[in-house]
């Protein structure tokens, strides 16, 4: 009676979110079929080898033996069998991952690029342009268009980290002093989760990245709203918080545009009020979460770059104000 919940539980990992076995994607569906390959003909020969030892086990013990020198000869062909097949299968298997691989980087000639940089611990999104005004930057949540290829140059600013997106795509490192590629593609609309697959440091499980596919037209628009400056402030509590921000150390380590912050050690806050998360996937992007990391990023995520800076509880209403009026 306990087997069908425990089938149940273990099959909801099938699909989901973050799930390499419900790919929208070309790429992750190669990596599917390739994952069902190899659990195929592992399930396969996983029978045969329980079905010899079980006719070992069971083989009646009064059987007259045969002579010992035929019984030899019989054991070496199954022995020598045995090892023929095991080299078939392991070279068929090979074959199959090579083939599979190149599909990771797949794309036409002149796909639409984002620059992908692994910090420790968050993900900076560069979507370039050739006219560079109209090049802007966004964190740990990636916009790209449905049923385009989308070419990512990644690369790292200081340990190895590695970008993966089960839904849509492979695995593929960030390596300091070395910049490596791969190319998404989203079949359909949706929110896709990703995450750091590489040990990176502290906080390496909370380096989490969201992927936003969107018809064509909503990306269009969305692209257009991201390029522009931020938004003057529409109230007086975030006039406030934009004074405060711009007097405290925040400016010189964040870039709001349009405003006099232009620091690059930290994420681009121009629009940081249109995201739904913050500090990498670590809390919803609420007003209350906003005013808690800013309060103490420390509790909240050990070891992140962003100091403590001492703030008044009015002060902290305000700068929370401004971060979710910059849309």
């Amino acid at each position: 009676m306990k087997i069908a919940p425990a089938c149940v539980l273990f099959l909801s990992g099938c699909a989901g979110t973050q799930s390499a076995l419900d790919a929208d994607g070309p790429s992750a569906l190669a990596l599917e079929n390739l994952i069902i390959l190899f659990v195929a003909v592992c399930g396969i020969v996983f029978v045969l080898v329980m079905g010899v030892m079980a006719w070992a086990l069971v083989r009646s013990p009064g059987a007259p033996d045969r002579p010992r020198p035929q019984t030899e000869r019989s054991m070496g062909r199954v022995v020598a069998g045995a090892v023929v097949a095991t080299f078939v299968v392991i070279t068929f298997l090979t074959a199959a991952s090579f083939y599979a691989t190149p599909g990771l980087d797949r794309g036409k000639a002149d796909p639409p690029t984002i620059l992908v940089r692994g910090q420790q611990w968050w993900w900076q999104f560069t979507y370039l342009d050739p006219d560079p005004a109209r090049t802007f930057q966004t964190a740990n949540e990636l916009h790209i268009p449905v049923g385009t290829d989308v070419r990512l140059r990644l690369e790292a600013s200081d340990v190895i980290h590695s970008f993966w997106v089960p839904n849509l795509t492979g695995k593929q490192d960030l390596v300091p002093g070395r910049e490596n590629a791969l190319t998404l593609h989203a079949s359909k609309a949706g929110v896709y989760r990703g995450q750091c697959a590489e040990f990176c440091g502290l906080q390496h499980s909370h380096m989490a990245l969201l992927v936003i596919a969107e018809e064509p037209d909503d990306h269009a628009r969305w692209l257009e709203a991201q390029r522009g400056a931020a938004a003057a402030p529409a109230d007086s509590e975030a006039a406030a918080g934009k004074l405060v921000f711009m007097s405290k150390p925040c400016a010189a380590c964040h870039t709001i545009r349009g405003t006099e912050a232009s620091g690059t050690t930290g994420p681009d806050l121009t629009h940081v009020g249109s995201r739904s998360m913050i500090a990498a996937g670590l809390l919803d992007n609420t007003r209350g979460s906003v005013a808690a990391w800013i309060a103490d990023p420390q509790t909240l995520k050990p070891g992140n770059n962003m100091p403590l800076v001492p703030v008044s509880s009015e002060e902290l209403r305000q700068l929370s104000a401004y971060m979710k009026a910059l849309r």
